[in-house]
């Protein structure tokens, strides 16, 4: 007579092992005390200025945080962080969604740390909150310069207010500098008011173009050309190597037109082409005559100054906006005031004033 086999099937499921509760809850909470505590403000100073990316990267987080408590300890930190700053080039990049920034941007990074530079590529991305802009794919794009133990690169923090969003990276920049980073790249996603909001925290300013895309003069705004220190017409391969020449010749007949600018640099035009490696050293070339050329009639200094001055009035503003609008009386009278405006109750330039003298009102002021 034959037994029945009693074993179960191999595909059945067999209980595990329960981990010792004791030691499985201390580790968790090992592990979320550790996330939870901040260094001190001397040890991040400290990190940061041996160049260590981890404390760097956490003190912009502080940087880009709202909490009252975060904000508190980067305030310290960049306080501590200033004396060491200032000691880079800061290289405004811009140019319009398909000109090939961060394909050139790689280029131009892993030439620089070729010749022994320390570069962090930062950027403005106020619409990134909307449709995630590109600079969030730079670092997939980037792969060669994201693996270059001299290259930092920071995507920027989503925000609804360019102003916010310009202020972090202003911040960003003096943390990059006091962790050794010897040539900042401040990068742009579109054109607009970031332009602007670039060019008041750079030393040069760049701006990419694409030959032949029917824009040479007439379809770029003026004040963007004004700002430029360079213009690169990239892509300049292949099929495209004649256009980007005639299109190197119009934007220098162009340039010829505009009023000296105050720091007395003829802008240059050039050609590259990012995915040959061609033109980025002349590129290089002629961002170390700019600074050559403005630090010797003292432009350099005259510039950076200025651009302090303005981010102090900057902030005030954007400080004293934010509490205005905050204020829970502006908060519960705002849409009402509007409304009567809109149906033409009362004028804008009343409610304007009504809502002010009722902020000051309500906050003491």
């Amino acid at each position: 007579m034959t037994q029945k086999r009693t074993h179960k099937s191999a595909l059945e499921e067999v209980d595990g092992i329960d981990q010792p509760e004791s030691i499985h809850t201390k580790s968790v909470q090992k592990i979320k005390i550790k996330r939870n505590t901040l260094p001190s403000t001397q040890v991040f100073v400290k990190k940061i200025l041996e160049g260590d990316i981890t404390h760097l990267s956490r003190a912009i987080t502080l940087v880009e945080s709202s909490n009252q408590k975060h904000q508190q300890k980067a305030s310290e930190i960049l306080q501590a962080c200033l004396s060491h700053a200032n000691n880079s080039i800061r290289i405004g990049i811009t140019g319009v969604p398909g000109v090939g920034k961060s394909t050139f941007i790689e280029a131009f990074g892993t030439y620089l740390t070729g010749k022994g530079k320390k570069v962090a590529v930062l950027a403005i991305d106020p619409s990134s909150s909307i449709n995630k802009g590109s600079i969030l794919g730079d670092k997939t794009r980037m792969e060669k310069l994201v693996n270059d133990n001299n290259a930092f690169i920071r995507p920027s923090p989503s925000g609804d207010s360019l102003g916010g969003v310009a202020k972090k990276t202003r911040e960003s920049i003096i943390l990059c500098e006091a962790a050794g980073f010897d040539t900042i790249i401040i990068e742009t996603v579109g054109v607009g008011q970031s332009e602007t909001a670039v060019h008041s925290m750079v030393d040069f300013f760049l701006l990419l173009k694409l030959a032949g895309a029917g824009d040479e003069l007439q379809g770029i705004k003026r004040g963007i050309i004004e700002m430029a220190d360079a213009i690169v017409i990239n892509k300049a391969d292949g099929s495209n190597i004649d256009k980007a020449k005639l299109a190197k010749t119009e934007f220098t007949r162009a340039l010829h037109l505009y009023p000296p600018k105050k720091s007395n640099w003829q802008p240059t035009v050039t050609t590259c082409s990012a995915i040959d490696n061609t033109g980025i050293d002349t590129i290089w070339n002629i961002i170390e005559r700019y600074v050559a050329h403005t630090k010797s009639n003292n432009y350099f200094e005259e510039k950076r100054n200025g651009q302090n001055k303005f981010w102090v009035l900057e902030t005030i503003n954007n400080q004293l906006k934010n509490e205005f609008y905050n204020n829970p009386a502006i908060k519960s009278e705002l849409a009402s005031i509007l409304s009567n405006v809109q149906q033409h109750k009362i004028t804008p330039f009343d409610a304007a004033n009504y809502l002010l003298e009722l902020y000051h009102k309500k906050s003491g002021h």
